[in-house]
């Protein structure tokens, strides 16, 4: 069992399972999930043509004008519940590998999953010459469960060490990138537009039949992974304390792998590589909550981000439409300076 934190408040539920919750991270998770729900009516109503509270509600319902209904549910619902879906699927994909890891850059983003994905997803674009959906998101899923083997096959040597997977993965990331920027330089100009704007990450024009398959496949391995806390709790005391624990680590630690890629890819195969979220999300609701890394703050915050950015990314330009990653991207890149700067200060 984990240990418990002396000085903190629990709620214990019992009936037939005794469940216990941490008070401060479900109070985080409360309030994360009410300003979540707060942005998405915002969401819902903000656009070309605004509606009222009460407009959205009954278009909702099935009631209200046939324009409402298309408005909110065939345009702009698909969006907004992309953004908490697919924001709290990148946001646990970065808390499994900064746990497994122990270190808060141990992320999709740096490891070199996400460039993985793109990289399958370029192939399909450029060499294929697929230009359906359903070929680019099979790019993006194969390339990124590919990385994943050949990352964990290259970092495994007599157990799996994080700072050998974050070496490994950075290194592979770097490799990836290039080849990217290659696939893109020897390609026609209209379809290298084409791959470099979905690369850019972005949630525009999406659809549900875009993202019906990616968004099922996320939720049901948000409940997957939920199950995984505990051997990933144990984990981080180290291999030797969760063997002690009945851990099986090398087994638990490849199904978390599997878990936290397919979270990355299956996002990444509809809106493209959004940076930021895996790498921030779980390490500002660690801060928050105080505690051993927990699935459900760390979700929270991740659908919060994710869903600020994109109604930020709708508003920032007057008649233009940026994609989400722009706004990702660049509070990701001071974040990352944040996090780098503190480090070399304590380490002095």
């Amino acid at each position: 069992m984990t240990p418990v934190p002396f000085g903190r408040r629990y709620i214990r539920i019992k009936k037939g399972i005794q469940l216990r919750i941490d008070a401060r991270s479900l109070a985080v998770t409360a309030v994360l999930v009410s300003m979540t729900l707060a942005l998405a009516v915002a969401g819902l109503m903000m656009g070309s043509l605004r509606l009222s509270v009460a407009e959205v509600w009954a278009a909702l319902n099935g009631e209200g004008t046939k324009m409402a209904r298309t408005i909110v549910v065939e345009w702009r619902l698909p969006r907004v519940l992309a953004a908490i879906v697919f924001g709290a699927g990148l946001a646990v994909s970065g808390a499994i590998f900064q746990s497994m890891t122990r270190n808060p850059l141990g992320s999709p983003d740096i490891i070199g999953f996400t460039s993985g994905s793109y990289t399958g997803a370029l192939v399909a674009m450029l060499i294929v010459g697929s230009t359906s959906f359903a070929g680019i998101a099979a790019g993006a899923l194969i390339g990124g469960l590919a990385t994943a083997v050949l990352i964990y096959s290259l970092a495994f040597r007599k157990g799996t060490q994080g700072f050998r997977l974050i070496i490994v993965g950075v290194a592979i990331s770097t490799i990836l990138s290039s080849l990217n920027s290659m696939l893109l330089l020897r390609s026609k100009a209209e379809v290298a537009l084409t791959a470099a704007a979905w690369g850019a990450g972005s949630l525009n024009g999406i659809s549900w039949a875009q993202s019906a398959g990616s968004l099922i496949v996320v939720a049901a391995l948000l409940l997957a992974a939920m199950a995984m806390i505990r051997p990933l709790q144990a984990m981080e005391l180290g291999e030797d304390a969760a063997k002690a624990r009945g851990v099986r680590v090398e087994r638990s630690r490849l199904v978390l792998i599997l878990l936290a890629v397919v979270l990355t890819a299956a996002p990444t195969a509809v809106m493209g590589p959004v940076s930021f979220i895996a790498l921030a999300a779980p390490q500002i609701a660690l801060r928050l909550t105080k505690s051993l890394h927990s699935f459900a703050p760390a979700a929270a915050m991740g659908a919060f981000i994710l869903l600020s950015a994109d109604l930020a990314a709708q508003r920032l330009v007057p008649g233009v439409l940026l994609p989400v990653g722009v706004v990702t991207l660049t509070i990701g890149g001071l974040y990352l300076v944040g996090i780098l700067f503190r480090q070399a200060r304590s380490a002095l």
